[in-house]
């Protein structure tokens, strides 16, 4: 049960990024690369939609998966 609750403590960090990038995706797909570019580049629609769906899905999976694990731990 102590290495669950390790790993969803360990795991906090990695959903407040995937929530960070989930509410600005600009922002995160600019992240560590903003100094490439002169001006703000222009980011595409497509590319915006595929950070949200991504950072959605990977929550939902991310989830799911502390849910198994909790339940598996219970089982035993």
């Amino acid at each position: 049960m102590f290495d669950t609750i390790v790993v969803i403590i360990l795991a906090i960090p990695l959903y407040g990024v995937l929530i960070w990038s989930y509410f600005y995706p600009q922002e995160s797909l600019l992240w560590g690369k903003r100094w490439m570019y002169k001006e703000e580049p222009e980011i595409a629609d497509g590319a915006i939609r595929y950070i949200k769906v991504a950072s959605f899905i990977s929550m939902i999976g991310l989830t799911l998966v502390f849910i198994i694990l909790i339940l598996t731990q219970f089982r035993r």
